[in-house]
This record gives C-alpha cells, sequence and structure tokens, in this order.
C-alpha cells in the first residue's frame, strides 16, 4: 500500500475506540505500519511542545516516508515527510536505533524540534495558541 493510507487506518482507529479508551501510540502506529506496508523508523516523545507529544515516522520504501504525530488530547495526524527534510528523519532513525544507554546522552530534541517545524510549516500541523 501506499504512504497516504496511512490517514485512513488512523480514521480507522478513531472511529473503533471503545469508551473513551484509546490504545498506546506505539500500538497505534505499528497498526498503521502493518496495514499499509510500512516500516517504522522512530518513534520519540517531543518535550518541550505546546500542542504535540508524540511523534513517529514510518517509511514506505520509493513512496516516501510518513511522519504521524500525537497532540496533547491523543489526537493523531499525518502527514508525508518532504525529501528535503529526509536529514532529519534520517537523524531521529539514528537515535532510535542506539543502546538505551546512549540514548540518555544524545538528544534528539533539535533534530525533533526542526522536523515539527518544517511538518508545521507544510500547514498540516498547527502550533495552538
Amino acid at each position: 500500500m501506499k504512504a497516504e493510507y496511512a490517514e485512513l487506518v488512523l480514521l480507522e482507529q478513531s472511529l473503533a475506540c471503545a469508551e473513551g479508551m484509546s490504545r498506546p501510540f506505539s500500538d497505534r502506529v505499528g497498526d498503521v505500519a502493518e496495514k499499509t506496508g510500512g516500516s517504522i523508523l522512530f518513534d520519540i516523545r517531543v518535550d518541550g511542545d505546546i500542542q504535540i507529544q508524540r511523534m513517529a515516522a514510518i517509511e514506505y520504501g520509493a513512496d516516501g516516508t510518513v511522519a504521524i504525530v500525537m497532540d496533547k488530547n491523543g489526537k493523531l495526524s499525518s502527514a508525508p515527510v518532504d525529501e528535503d527534510n529526509n536529514h532529519l528523519v534520517v537523524e531521529l532513525t539514528a537515535w532510535n536505533s542506539l543502546p538505551m544507554a546512549e540514548q540518555v546522552v544524545v538528544s534528539y530534541s533539535g533534530a525533533a524540534a526542526s522536523l515539527l517545524a518544517k511538518l508545521r510549516k507544510s500547514g498540516r500541523f498547527h502550533r495552538s495558541t
């Protein structure tokens, strides 16, 4: 499947949400990747942002990469990652693959903030005021 189906899976998940209980972010991202034929590159917490609390990326080979974010209310949204921002995805993926002992001493917050800013510039995610 192509990357544009990620949004459909997120919609399906929101409709299936029983009694306001939603599954953990990582489970939902894994479900999107599985149902759309992608691979999870990273799944991180976004500290210091007033709207977004989690961000992940799913790769679809030649079809590109999709970012999935969860806002402070638990709502998930997705957006394609522009090729010009692949270096940020690569940096976050490299951090995600480090052993936990190394993750503690290497910060990913700059790359996460930059990628989120670029995604917002594309008009898909807006900063609340």
